[in-house]
């Protein structure tokens, strides 16, 4: 099992490095994200999008660019797609987006004809690493499903557990969290929890241990898990915490970043390859940090 992002990095660079396609890749964080992997020995790149532009704020900023190839393409569509192609070909393991909106990079991953679309439901998946917590955790999803129905819940929870297995958890613990840690009528997230534990019991989600409903604390603290008399499994142990819905997702990955300050990264899954689709809020360490979760991910399903 994979504890840190030290870790990460490390065993990164032993099962890397892989190649990165970059849609629109005109943009300073990321080029400076992808430098920093070629650096660490993570991964390579391939640069699509205005060549031009892409040499000027590399020039500026002391970026050497000459290490990577570039495919000169100013459409943002038409890069995304481009980009989206070379790994669908074969020639990168990942894509990560540029300077363009995620619904352009992602209606090019979702292309019928070069795309990376798999039939399963795209989610993201962050992993934290939180300052005296003994493990990685990943949180799923805050940025792609707003109202997740249960068939969704289902494949969102085998994309975070495929996540959770690049990071050598070998059968983790999925906590599906809500208000409350019993199921109720008037609440239909914990009635959702309930069926999804039925589900993976009688063998329709695999390679995992799901549990709910819990409530936040007693998913991660097995001190508040005794105390409200919660006895499973997955109580206080949980690897995988399983939002009921965008705003709790995003509330939890948000509050982590900034009360919590805890190091983060973060991809999209449920393609053929992973996409690496980080925010201009994200810190450089973070992006470097998706790029190598990718690379885990990569490296094992892909």
């Amino acid at each position: 099992m994979i504890k840190s992002f030290k870790e990460v990095m490390e065993i990164a660079r032993q099962r890397g490095p892989k190649t990165i396609s970059v849609a629109c890749a005109q943009d300073l964080d990321v080029l400076l994200a992808v430098n920093n992997a070629k650096k660490e020995g993570i991964a390579d790149a391939i640069l699509v999008g205005d060549a031009a532009k892409i040499s000027e704020i590399a020039a500026e900023n002391n970026i050497d660019i000459t290490q990577f190839q570039i495919i000169d393409i100013k459409d943002l569509s038409e890069a995304s797609l481009k980009a989206v192609e070379l790994v669908s070909t074969g020639k990168a393991h990942m894509v990560m987006k540029g300077l363009v909106d995620t619904s352009i990079i992602l209606k090019a991953v979702l292309n019928a004809e070069v795309g990376l679309r798999t039939g399963n439901a795209l989610s993201h998946v962050a992993v934290f690493d939180v300052a005296g917590y003994d493990r990685l955790f990943l949180v799923t999803d805050a940025a792609m499903n707003i109202a997740p129905d249960l068939k969704t819940k289902k494949q969102i929870i085998e994309n975070a557990v495929q996540v959770a297995q690049a990071l050598d958890i070998e059968e983790p613990k999925v906590a599906v969290v809500c208000a409350k840690e019993k199921a109720d009528p008037k609440m239909p997230a914990t009635m959702d929890a309930q069926e999804l534990e039925n589900m993976n019991k009688n063998g329709e989600i695999k390679g995992c241990m799901v549990g709910g409903p819990f409530a936040l604390d007693n998913a991660i603290s097995l001190e508040a898990a005794k105390h409200k008399g919660i006895n499973h499994p997955v109580a206080g142990y949980a690897d995988i915490l399983l939002a009921p819905d965008i705003e709790g997702g995003n509330i939890l990955y948000k509050s982590m970043v900034f009360f919590a300050n805890a190091k983060n990264a973060g991809i999209i899954v449920g393609a053929k390859a992973p996409v690496v689709l980080t925010s201009r809020a994200d810190s450089d360490e973070a992006k470097l940090y998706s790029i190598a979760l990718g690379v885990l991910s990569a490296a094992k399903f892909y």
